[in-house]
């Protein structure tokens, strides 16, 4: 009898592996960053083959950490950072360029030449995104338009497309010796060329992105068992595919319409849970795929994507150095009172939700002699706090539904300072979670229920438990004020770049 799940956790910054029991609690993991590569201002990219390789030192190195034998894993299931595009040859399983990340600008002119027929929402009825550069089908495009032999390798049927999550089980599968080449629905649901009725490609905007149909993997549910892992995982299935955020929805047992959680890592995603119904947005969110557990009915969701905030922290530590570890600037917020009146629009990669503005660009606002280091930490939590209450206002006016607390995971949540806060600006308790990584429990979930380790939803809901509450204390007028100096300071950041 089986006693653990498993779940690879391929992150923007790191990859982690981590082994959960049936209790859903963490029995080992083990990290891995790795680089983050900037060629140009607005292009961000990944080594696929350096995420690779981490990936397998990580399953190695936790197997070793909790001393487990494979034998005792029911099933492993993959999360990842999504809309992140690896192109690689299927003959040879090396990469044709370097994978373009979910951040990455260089899509602009492509975004712009799809907008002029039909403007940003060219094609949300069918795929639920507005026209932006975040997502992964334009930035295939761009591969197939500038890399060298790169069309002609997606001609002849060599070249592969997949987010992370699909280069991952296809090295994990084996790769060129017979590797799955499948993506599930969540993952699809990213690229901007799935139908989110048909659950499968678009073949008019595959046409219209010159995207080759050969190059697109399999769609699959987030639970079924895939195909059987090889290397040091040898023999355990593969059963469970959950891009990060969804995968974070699934550890929080959101299962019921309405409800929300908040994921703070390297940016910042609110998802809503709109059941079997498919909400479209007007007030600037996604549409996107909840989960879909093998043969049920999809569940959609209501997205709200902020692109940089844990990033902001990790650019006060390497661009500024100002802090040595992210976890230092709690302390430097806490040296003053409040943010000194600035105001810190982390604009890097453009504003994701609700803006969805790719021509804006940072800013810090409200400078005077006066502000010192300890102001601008505070102003960097603060940031974190005010664009999620912009998502989740978006998120009310789009589903008619009022929150009534906010569940939360990731990096950040062991910020007091920031959950305080973020409960302020909200005016709803802010609950964390005992397992606050459920990212990867979410895809450990999802492969356990394929195989059997767990039964059914509730199963995974008598797991989840409270570990901190933080309640309101800012006054309404306070509050109301603070927010109205935000949305000025964003308006700030707009029509930066020509």
């Amino acid at each position: 009898m089986a006693k653990y799940a498993a779940a690879i956790d391929q992150g923007t910054t790191s990859t982690r592996f981590m082994v959960f029991d049936h209790e859903g609690r963490v029995v080992c993991f083990d990290q891995k960053e790795h680089e983050q590569i900037f060629p140009k201002p607005g292009w961000v990219e990944h080594d696929p083959m350096e995420i690779w390789e981490r990936t397998q030192s990580v399953i190695r190195g936790a197997l070793s950490k909790g001393n487990i034998d494979p034998k005792d894993i029911a099933a492993v299931g993959i999360t990842n950072q999504r809309e992140t595009a690896v192109v690689w040859d299927k003959t040879t399983g090396k990469p044709l360029y370097n994978a373009i990340v979910w951040q990455d600008t260089r899509t602009d002119t492509i975004i712009n030449e799809f907008a002029k027929d039909g403007g940003q929402d060219r094609f949300r009825e069918k795929v639920g995104l507005p026209l932006a550069t975040y997502f992964s089908g334009p930035k295939v495009k761009w591969i197939l338009d500038n890399v060298d032999g790169a069309r002609a390798a997606a001609d002849r049927g060599d070249a592969v497309f997949g987010n992370i999550d699909t280069w991952v089980l296809w090295n994990l599968t084996g790769g060129v010796n017979g590797g799955k080449h499948y993506t599930d629905v969540t993952n699809a649901s990213r690229t901007m060329l799935m139908d989110l009725k048909t659950l499968d490609w678009d073949e008019e905007i595959m046409k219209i992105m010159g995207i080759p149909r050969s190059m697109l993997p399999e769609i699959h549910s987030c639970s079924e068992v895939y195909g059987e892992a090889v290397g040091a995982l040898a023999g355990v299935p593969v059963a469970g595919i959950l891009g990060d955020q969804q995968a974070a929805t699934v550890g929080q047992t959101c299962f019921g319409v309405g409800e929300a959680k908040n994921t703070y890592g390297t940016g910042c995603f609110m998802i809503l849970n709109t059941g079997e119904e498919m909400v479209p947005s007007k007030s600037g969110l996604l549409t996107t795929l909840c989960y879909k557990m093998g043969d049920a009915k999809p569940v959609y969701a209501l997205e709200g994507s902020i692109a940089i905030t844990g990033a902001l922290v990790q650019w006060l530590r390497d661009n500024l150095g100002m802090i040595s570890n992210s976890a230092e600037v709690e302390a430097l917020a806490g040296t003053v009172q409040d943010n000194g009146g600035i105001y810190f629009v982390p604009a890097f990669s453009g504003l994701f939700a609700p803006y969805w503005k790719s021509s804006a660009r940072g800013a810090i606002v409200g400078l005077t002699r006066y502000v010192n280091r300890g102001h601008i930490a505070r102003a960097v939590l603060e940031a974190t706090a005010w664009q999620t209450r912009e998502v989740l206002d978006a998120m009310e006016k789009d589903s008619g539904v009022t929150l009534k607390a906010l569940k939360v995971d990731g990096g950040m949540v062991f910020n007091n300072t920031l959950m305080q806060f973020q409960s302020d600006v909200l005016g709803v308790p802010v609950i964390r979670p005992v397992v606050a990584e459920t990212t990867a429990l979410g895809a450990a979930y999802a492969a356990g229920l394929a195989t059997g380790f767990w039964a059914n939803l509730d199963d995974l809901r008598q797991n989840w438990q409270v570990d901190h509450t933080w309640e309101p204390k800012m006054d309404e007028t306070a509050r109301d004020e603070q927010y109205k100096m935000w949305k000025k300071a964003v308006t700030r950041t707009f029509d930066w770049v020509e």
